[in-house]
């Protein structure tokens, strides 16, 4: 039995000791937001990010800074995501720059009232961030994923917080008995034990995945098969045109055999380009007809149809019978996962761009009914792809975690190539971590 920082204790305890002991300890997770701050610092890509709905070239990362007293005990995290527009908010009567003003405006309003978003009293680290979710969430415009992105670095500023406030990491929060009252009711049992049972003993090793675009040639490949080793590539394709899709998808990974990947792994990727569950049962049965190997070294869709599965509602049943497609876009909130569920979709594809707390009780949600998880990317950089990075390493998934900011971002991850080289150069086909595990949520590093 661990106990939180400063608390001292001798074993075995007889049932009343016990019972302070785990009072004590949730006092030491009451966590009170004393001060919040966001600053914007825009960044280039050194390459076009092409999605469905256009393309990406330069975007704003929002680094928010929140202060908490955690039992006397004061520190300040900080959490970092690319405030990603076309993603987000595909909207085209509205410039990047409209988007990015608007976006911009929710987080500094997030930074002034973070407090009453979270609901104006201390709380554990988790049930603050999920107050902060559906607080910010429950409002439009804009549309509620750019709202949740917005939210997303203070959630994890919180965290982080309260890891260096007490001196541990962030993932250890669940390991004693601890109250989450917004989750309870979507879980059999405690919240709290479903939590814990997600997280896992650190991996040190994660799975490096290279991002296929539109326009990429075989020779736009080589550096990262020959020179970096990558094995793992997801394909974003436009979902419009099987045929033109399938020969993609099969060039792609015959391009990366033949430059000498070994065990390749693929994931596909329109973003929400289909137009119904036909289409990708019938692009996956084509290309299962066409290469058998391509078919084979395919790993999982990530969501193919529109984003709001509440009017898009398909049944997946027969297409996850042949590879999993996980939902993406469309989980926005945790009363959406039972209707997920019943849609037949795979699982969940994870992003912690959604919120820290968001993600994790999603994954344990998941883990409690037998659905499966990936972890993808907003281009993360800097501190938001350690976050990324740490969050893989303790939650297990079927893809490890999608970190493409070394392809499109490289100068944001600049000031930590020196200590974390291992995580922001990766090579040998893997993201390496230190096996010492940092406070928080990886900002002191």
């Amino acid at each position: 039995m661990s106990a939180a920082a400063g608390t001292e204790i001798s074993l075995p305890l007889n049932i009343e000791e016990a019972k302070r002991f785990f009072a004590e300890y949730r006092v030491n997770m009451n966590v009170k937001i004393t001060n919040a701050e966001i600053e914007f610092i825009e960044q280039p890509f050194i390459a076009p990010l092409i999605i469905s709905s256009g393309a990406i070239t330069e975007i704003t990362e929002a680094v928010a800074r929140v202060t908490v007293d955690v039992d006397g005990k004061t520190a300040v995290g900080k959490g970092s995501i690319y405030l990603s527009d076309l993603w987000a908010w595909p909207d085209p009567n509205l410039s990047h720059q409209q988007r990015d003003k608007t976006l911009r405006e929710l987080c500094v309003d997030i930074a002034q009232n973070l407090y009453e978003y979270c609901g104006s009293s201390t709380a554990h680290p988790m049930e603050l961030g999920l107050r902060l979710h559906e607080s910010v969430c429950h409002k439009t415009p804009p549309p509620v994923l750019a709202r949740a992105m917005c939210a997303s670095p203070f959630d994890a500023a919180i965290h982080d917080a309260t890891g260096i406030a007490l001196g541990m990491s962030a993932f250890d929060f669940y390991n004693q008995p601890c109250e989450i009252p917004t989750a309870e009711r979507f879980f059999e049992g405690s919240a709290c034990k479903a939590i814990d049972a997600v997280i896992s003993a650190p991996k040190t090793k994660l799975k490096a995945w290279y991002l296929v675009c539109k326009n990429d040639a075989k020779e736009t490949l080589r550096p990262w098969v020959q020179g970096r080793g990558y094995q793992c590539f997801k394909i974003k394709i436009l979902g419009q045109d099987n045929d033109y899709d399938v020969a993609r998808t099969i060039e792609i990974y015959r391009w990366v055999t033949e430059l000498g990947a070994k065990n390749v792994e693929i994931s596909v990727d329109t973003n929400e380009a289909n137009p119904d569950d036909a289409s990708v049962l019938d692009y996956l049965l084509r290309l299962q007809a066409a290469d058998i190997d391509a078919f084979n070294a395919f790993k999982y869709f990530e969501q193919p149809t529109g984003r709001d599965i509440t009017i898009y509602k398909f049944d997946w049943n027969d297409v996850s019978k042949l590879k999993p497609v996980m939902l993406d876009e469309g989980l926005t909130s945790l009363e959406l996962m039972n209707e997920a569920k019943s849609q037949g979709w795979s699982g969940f594809a994870l992003k912690t761009c959604k919120g820290h707390s968001f993600a994790l009780a999603a994954a344990a949600w998941a883990k409690q009914n037998d659905l499966k998880l990936s972890l993808q990317d907003l281009t993360n950089p800097g501190l938001s792809m350690i976050h990324a990075a740490l969050f893989a390493a303790h939650v297990h998934t079927m893809n490890d975690v999608e970190l493409n900011s070394p392809q499109f971002t490289p100068a944001a991850n600049e000031k930590w190539l020196d200590r974390l080289g291992g995580l922001f150069d990766p090579h040998n086909g893997v993201h390496e971590l230190e096996s010492n595990h940092p406070v928080g949520l990886g900002s002191t590093l």
